[in-house]
């Protein structure tokens, strides 16, 4: 009753601005109804990915994912990982996990969620490749892109220019183009799964439980052909990736509320705002939150990368080694663009979808909170002894996790890193803690009807 008669009063109180700007007034409504009751004023329909039972293959794909002895150590799988009841992330707050034949070895990244990668493009450089066969030349597409100029990043805004930089694959640095491609990588990680060769694989493989239904789906022959047998197995993997809704649920408080099912929060709101302001956070200048023209839902990435310039994270057993950095597109897990300097310190932007569930965050895991990163993106620029260490003579080691000849590479021109030392930060304290409540409502299972 409350909110229904704010929504008079405030119809009533616009009269008079009806009169003089009539083509406002349904904007100017709008904005204030959703204030006062926190419900989209505009809903959309959302085009989600058709739910129907998991095909055979899907299903030997969820075997697969599930089963620990196809590690060296017999103890470790694809969800080991990657946790089904953590959005498909790492389920412990470690900076990067332990594999290997004794599990004692430790990797170099912490594993990015397998949440809402069914809309993930190939790795390319440059415009959008569109549906095409073509052999693409990356290092030729690379060179042509060497001296374009970087587009500008704004929220709920096209870029000026075509954006001339990575995008697309899989992995923090794009290495794999297909979630088959992926699955298979692990396998002989030595510090992962840790198997020898891919016929050790194979060879796992024929003596699993569900070998009957390779031979059924894949035919008698399979058996005798170690490297189709592989490529079969993490096929399905894939598949079940595709078909399975966990993977892509789409069942948020923002996705309702965008269908008009749900209501935000004033701190919500705000935080939506401030996510979507260029100005401000500018977090949509990456993490496209706009449905598509045709209804499909945001997946909260532009699908690019970034050379951000986060601090090095001195919990990684790698990171001991000074003379050891992790560059992303250019090395050292990929080597095509090794040369391509450009991009070194570039790494996939990741969903935001389900964010708030993370135990750490960025490809080295330096943050275990989602203030902590906020605080990045709000005073790297500003403030940027409050973020990194100090040398032996107290100097601020800005970029201390990048070898200084490609620190220009990091990203100065998008807001909120479009300040100087010493400029007054992007957000308050008060609008991070709104944006980080807008963030909530990203995580997948709200009831509507619940708060």
């Amino acid at each position: 009753m409350w909110a229904a008669a704010c929504i008079v009063s405030a119809t009533v109180a616009f009269g008079a601005y009806a009169l003089v700007y009539p083509e406002r007034m349904p904007v100017a409504l709008g904005a204030v109804v959703e204030e006062i009751t926190g419900a989209n004023p505009q809903p959309v329909r959302l085009l989600r990915p058709a739910r129907a039972p998991l095909s055979a293959v899907a299903l030997l794909g969820k075997e697969i994912f599930f089963d620990r002895s196809l590690s060296a150590s017999g103890t470790q799988s694809c969800a080991s990982c990657h946790s089904p009841t953590n959005s498909y992330s790492q389920d412990n707050a470690f900076p990067v996990q332990l594999g290997g034949a004794h599990m004692n070895e430790a990797g170099y990244r912490p594993p990015p969620s397998l949440t809402y990668l069914y809309r993930q493009a190939p790795f390319s450089i440059g415009p959008d490749q569109g549906d095409t066969d073509a052999p693409v030349d990356l290092t030729q597409l690379a060179s042509q892109a060497a001296g374009a100029q970087r587009a500008q990043k704004t929220a709920l805004a096209a870029p000026a220019a075509a954006a001339m930089v990575p995008q697309g694959g899989l992995f923090w640095d794009g290495r794999a183009d297909t979630l088959q491609d992926q699955a298979v990588g692990p396998l002989t990680n030595p510090v992962e799964m840790a198997n020898g060769t891919l016929e050790d694989v194979a060879q796992k493989l024929l003596h699993t439980k569900y070998i009957g239904q390779f031979k059924h789906i894949f035919g008698p022959a399979i058996e005798a052909n170690p490297s189709l047998l592989v490529s079969e197995a993490m096929f399905a993997v894939g598949r079940y990736q595709i078909e399975d809704p966990s993977f892509h649920a789409f069942t948020s408080k923002y996705d309702y509320w965008l269908e008009g099912k749900a209501r935000l929060t004033r701190a919500e709101l705000h935080g939506l705002q401030l996510f979507n302001d260029k100005d401000k956070a500018n977090c949509a200048g990456c993490h496209l939150s706009q449905p598509g023209k045709d209804g499909l839902p945001p997946v909260f990435t532009d699908t690019q990368y970034e050379a951000l310039g986060v601090p090095r994270n001195p919990d990684i057993p790698a990171n001991k080694d000074p003379s050891f950095f992790d560059m992303g597109v250019c090395g050292p897990f990929r080597h095509d663009l090794a040369k391509e300097t450009q991009y070194c310190g570039m790494f996939l932007t990741p969903t935001l979808r389900n964010v708030a569930n993370r135990k750490v965050f960025f490809h080295n895991g330096v943050y275990h909170e989602l203030k902590q990163v906020m605080d990045f993106y709000n005073l790297r620029n500003t403030s940027p002894e409050k973020i990194y260490p100090r040398d032996a003579s107290g100097k601020v080691q800005k970029y201390n996790d990048l070898p200084a000849q490609y620190q220009a590479n990091v990203d100065a021109s998008d807001a909120p890193f479009d300040r100087r030392s010493g400029d007054k930060p992007a957000m308050s304290d008060a609008d991070i803690e709104d944006i980080i409540a807008f963030m909530k409502t990203l995580s997948d299972g709200y009831h509507v009807g619940g708060s």
